[in-house]
């Protein structure tokens, strides 16, 4: 079954021309377009469907990018929302990604690689492409918690080279030769002692401090 996207977009002619190219997807398939974050809050009220993933422009008239991905994180913290905007200074993308946001393009993105992006968002609940990877690396990392001030285990140590990895919790248990389970303890563990939250948090703290393979 395909995965289903909502445009949140005012430029109706954008909108629809990506409608179109995400048509051409074999996973994917857009359900309908909104012009702003208003007009997605009103149709979520007149029971259109809740999508899987929306793609969400920023600068928009009445309700923006970045007041709608606060609102959607709120009363829909289960769908994942990706900037696509033209915008890709280090402040919007870092205050889209604190608002809420789990992936960011820029429009000129080729069309293949916007595919690459939505599966990898579906698969793993994130997607930054290296030029966005550099400014979370930048802007988010805690530099008040570096890796010499933490107790961290060979096994943690080995689950953070596969974090930055594109390979799922279960993939990264089979190469460690542990449970499912066991890798999901080792993420929590890692999680409270670097105060991160998500994956994403655990890869930066990964590349900032040399775990890449």
């Amino acid at each position: 079954m395909k995965k289903t996207i909502v445009l949140v977009d005012d430029h109706i002619l954008i909108a629809k021309a990506l409608e179109g190219i995400i048509g051409n997807f074999a996973d994917f398939k857009v359900i309908y377009i909104a012009e702003n974050g208003k007009d997605l809050i009103q149709k979520f009220e007149q029971n259109s469907k809740i999508p899987d993933i929306i793609l969400l422009d920023i600068s928009m008239p009445i309700m923006d990018g970045f007041e709608t991905v606060q609102w959607l994180k709120k009363h829909h913290p289960e769908i994942k929302v990706m900037a696509l905007s033209m915008q890709g200074d280090d402040a919007s993308v870092i205050r889209m990604i604190r608002n809420g946001a789990k992936g960011y393009l820029l429009k000129n993105t080729h069309p293949k690689d916007l595919e690459t992006a939505l599966i990898n968002l579906d698969r793993d609940g994130f997607f930054y492409p290296e030029w966005a990877s550099k400014i979370i690396m930048s802007n988010l990392t805690d530099k008040n918690t570096p890796e010499n001030t933490v107790r961290i285990s060979d096994r943690e140590r080995e689950l953070l080279r596969y974090i930055i990895t594109e390979l799922s919790y279960k993939e990264i248990a089979d190469r460690m030769k542990c449970s499912p389970r066991t890798v999901e303890t080792y993420r929590d563990q890692l999680c409270d002692k670097l105060g991160v939250k998500t994956r994403v948090g655990l890869a930066v703290f990964a590349l900032k401090n040399g775990f890449a393979e």
